[in-house]
């Protein structure tokens, strides 16, 4: 009898409930809400990300969420090699009570500056080209079913910006990678989803989340 290769039940391995989406988006959108008011000029992305990563934990201990652990600059092992091979350093990670003990198992927040106006055009192409690729390629998030991308947004409007990271999406992955906009937060300028593919074949969907953080403007 020839036995079969055990693999992890479900196609993707690593998937989310309703609830714990909803769970995410609002610990994200009511973190940035809150940092906002800390933040300084010419803030570059690590520095407003700590600034953001610790009121996530604020608000995660206000609403009693003993279930969810909040943390961020996690490096990402690559599994392929025995060696001492990082894939990658992510911004922001999650981990529900149900993922602890499988370090490949987490929820992936990758933050970038974005921008409205021919300015910020760079930071909206890398927020595709040095953000959203990280899901894509193996760094992050390597068989899950959700990653989240966490725009901030330092000029307005917001519909600017999705229009600019939309129209890099499908240039670079096709047609299939157009934004939907899913439900709205209070905390949010804009939320839309879009379909891709992992480079080993795996399906994914990342949430786009585009937050004011324009008094963080002033340098790029």
């Amino acid at each position: 009898m020839r036995l079969t290769v055990d693999a992890p039940a479900g196609v993707p391995s690593f998937s989310l409930e309703d609830d714990e989406i909803d769970t995410v988006v609002n610990l994200i959108c009511r973190g940035a809400h809150e940092a906002r008011q800390h933040l300084t000029p010419g803030l570059l992305e690590v520095p407003i990300t700590i600034i953001v990563r610790k009121a996530m934990k604020r608000i995660k201990r206000e609403l009693g969420l003993t279930n969810l652990e909040v943390s961020g600059e996690v490096e990402i092992d690559d599994m392929s090699s025995a060696g001492p091979d990082i894939a990658g350093r992510i911004d922001i990670t999650l981990k529900f009570m149900r993922q602890f003990g499988n370090e490949e198992d987490y929820v992936g927040i990758e933050c970038k500056r974005v921008g409205a106006g021919s300015i910020y055009s760079q930071l909206n192409a890398r927020y595709v080209t040095q953000g959203v690729v990280r899901f894509i390629n193996g760094q992050y998030a390597v068989g899950h079913a959700w990653g989240f991308m966490l725009g901030y947004a330092l000029a307005i409007p917001a519909e600017e910006i999705i229009e600019a990271v939309n129209q890099r999406l499908q240039h670079t992955y096709g047609a299939a990678a157009v934004l939907a906009a899913a439900a709205p937060h209070q905390h949010a300028l804009s939320i839309h989803d879009g379909h891709l593919q992992q480079d080993n074949g795996n399906p994914i969907r990342v949430r786009h989340i585009i937050v004011d953080m324009v008094p963080a403007a002033g340098g790029i």
